[in-house]
């Protein structure tokens, strides 16, 4: 099994899919770190950065126009993280993680940034698929 397809199934990228570009998709994280936590992931299968295509760059930027004032609108973050971490998926990806100094209260639960102010905490059980749903559809609301 391709490397890609591996990565797909772990981070349920198709099915947690907010919005794509020619190159890039942009889904939730399945294991929320903080409420809105995605993950950024290059569509074709590559694992090396430097061989990334120069169309590949430029549509990074496009999206990222996308995420951060989506981001922002949802949630109303106070930073916002980009962890390329590769160690054990060998994909070309992002962990988007907004950070949060205060407590937020939504979908019936208390989201706490527990890393805020330093390294976010990304060792987090993944979220039942009703309550990933409804984070995603609420950001895809705020496109």
């Amino acid at each position: 099994m391709k490397k890609n397809i591996l990565f797909i199934n772990k981070f349920k990228v198709d099915e947690l899919k907010i919005y794509e570009t020619d190159y890039w998709i942009w889904s939730l994280r399945p294991g929320q770190a903080t409420i809105g936590s995605g993950v950024l992931s290059l569509k074709r299968e590559c694992q090396d950065f430097d061989k990334l295509k120069p169309a590949e760059f430029s549509d990074l930027n496009n999206i990222i126009k996308v995420i951060e004032p989506t981001l922002r609108k949802s949630f109303n973050y106070d930073k916002i993280n980009y962890l390329m971490l590769m160690m054990v998926d060998d994909q070309i990806h992002y962990h988007i993680i907004p950070r949060y100094e205060k407590e937020i209260e939504m979908f019936d639960k208390k989201w706490i940034d527990k890393g805020w102010p330093k390294l976010p905490v990304l060792s987090v059980e993944e979220s039942n698929l009703e309550e990933l749903n409804k984070i995603k559809n609420y950001i895809k609301e705020n496109l």
